[in-house]
């Protein structure tokens, strides 16, 4: 179902403004709008209502906008592009038969791959082909192999790749790029490069990525398969572009590939998905309900807890963001996810690791607005039977509230108030509010010899012998302090 969810929705992104209002219409909803609603609101019409008669009305729009091609990579393949393919030899017979030369040996059938699919890729957009999936032949038993294939850019091409803006120092948002693939016929491939990869454009190798460290003890580091940037080594001009491709002849089969494309960034995606895949806080609410009422489950839940810190960096969530087709409620911050993917290309659900493909993201609504109206100390919020929510309170932010409501207050005394030893002169020393003047220095022995601090003293001859207590600059005992 995910497949063919995927299928529709991009079919639904190669409509024009007359098949999203058929569309539309056919559905009993609005038609009316720019392009840009139309497409939004067919999407999110997809994604909630997907059934057999929407998909067969999809389909039949698509085909009768592109009658020669079928499957859903079409709809991100361009039409009617002519691609012109020189030769590595000098024979005049298969030059003008127009066919592709590979490993430098002329070929009267071209050594096209049966039909492989690339998955299409988030970051890049295919603009044009310049080189169908072609298969690398071995022309030999050694293990590392050579290929090589040559192709020409257009005028109207070379000027698309100097006129385009930098994303950053050096790269452009108009590449032309080399994808390499397994040789196979059934589905989509993804990006695989073979042992010993190295790419040669036009006698200068060019980079290609390296492999990610691994911190887990025996796993071995794993090659980010990605499309190779070659735009820096072309020529510019009508002159050829020769490429090699060096690659370890291990069994497997590998098809290679060129195509111009433009280069998104995750700011670019980010405003995609705001503007195509934003679920209303309603339709949150109804998913809510069917995941709080399961039939099959045998619990019955009052109420389901979700969380307001991303999985990914442990940190408040900004812009919630799940998968359409996962079962959980917890979301993922949408801008550090598709920031990791630009670096680190995985597209897996950090909450649960099913595949989280860009198509099928969805921004949660309602988790917006209550992120908008909860304080920065809630963490976690519970979803409740009757549709509404409430915040949840960490057991230390409870204890700190019960500590703070247990400690008794305590006036504070001024001792440097006259008033509040006013017993230093005459009488006993009291305090505005009753307490008595105690001189703490007096220990236990002195206490003794003395009769203490406030009994009667049996020699009081002595007592009356002894010193006067010294005064202090503001006429009252240095050792006495207020105490209650």
């Amino acid at each position: 179902m995910a497949a063919e969810l995927v299928e529709a929705m991009n079919m639904v992104k190669s409509f024009r403004v007359s098949d999203l209002q058929t569309l539309l219409a056919s559905m009993g909803r609005s038609k009316s709008g720019l392009k840009q609603d139309l497409v939004g609101r067919a999407l999110r019409l997809v994604q909630t209502e997907y059934s057999p008669e929407l998909l067969k009305n999809v389909r039949q729009l698509y085909e009768s906008r592109f009658p020669k091609t079928t499957g859903w990579l079409a709809a991100r393949r361009p039409e009617g592009i002519s691609v012109a393919y020189s030769s590595l030899s000098s024979s005049p017979t298969t030059t003008s038969q127009g066919a592709d030369y590979l490993n430098g040996i002329s070929k009267p059938i071209p050594t096209r791959a049966p039909e492989v699919k690339l998955v299409p890729l988030p970051f890049y957009q295919t603009l044009e082909t310049l080189l169908p999936p072609t298969e690398l032949i071995a022309h030999n038993n050694e293990k590392l192999q050579d290929s090589q294939c040559l192709f020409e850019l257009t005028p109207t091409q070379a000027d698309q790749i100097r006129n385009a803006s930098e994303l950053r120092a050096g790269i452009r948002s108009i590449q032309v790029v080399l994808r390499i693939c397994y040789t196979d016929s059934i589905g989509v491939q993804e990006d695989q490069y073979p042992p010993n990869i190295a790419v040669k454009v036009n006698q200068s190798y060019c980079h290609v990525p390296g492999y990610y460290p691994s911190n887990k003890p025996g796993v071995e580091p794993r090659r980010p398969c990605r499309p190779v940037n070659i735009t820096p080594w072309l020529h510019l001009s009508n002159a050829s572009n020769r490429v090699t491709v060096t690659w370890g002849n291990f069994g497997k089969r590998y098809s290679v590939a060129v195509y111009l494309v433009r280069v998104f960034t995750a700011a670019d995606l980010f405003s995609q998905l705001k503007l195509c895949s934003v679920e209303s806080a309603e339709r949150c609410r109804e998913l809510q309900d069917k995941l709080r009422f399961d039939p099959e489950s045998e619990i019955a839940t009052t109420g389901l807890r979700v969380s307001l810190i991303c999985p990914l960096v442990k940190m408040r969530l900004g812009v919630p963001c799940r998968v359409l087709t996962c079962a959980h409620l917890q979301c993922f911050d949408a801008v550090f996810f598709l920031q990791m993917n630009e670096k680190k290309p995985t597209w897996t659900c950090p909450v649960c690791d099913k595949p989280a493909p860009f198509e099928l993201l969805i921004i949660d609504g309602l988790l917006s607005e209550i992120l908008k109206e909860t304080n920065e100390d809630i963490e976690e919020i519970e979803y409740l039977t009757d549709g509404s929510w409430r915040p949840i309170r960490d057991d230390k932010e409870k204890d700190r509230e019960r500590e703070r409501s247990n400690t008794p207050e305590y006036p504070i005394v001024d001792i440097c108030n006259s008033v509040a030893v006013a017993g230093v002169t005459g009488g006993p020393a009291v305090a505005p509010g009753g307490g008595a003047v105690v001189d703490l220095t007096l220990d236990s022995s002195s206490e003794e010899e003395g009769g203490g601090a406030g009994g009667d003293s049996e020699d009081t001859e002595d007592s009356s012998d002894s010193p006067a207590p010294k005064r202090g600059r503001y006429n009252y005992d240095k050792d006495l302090v207020t105490a209650y």
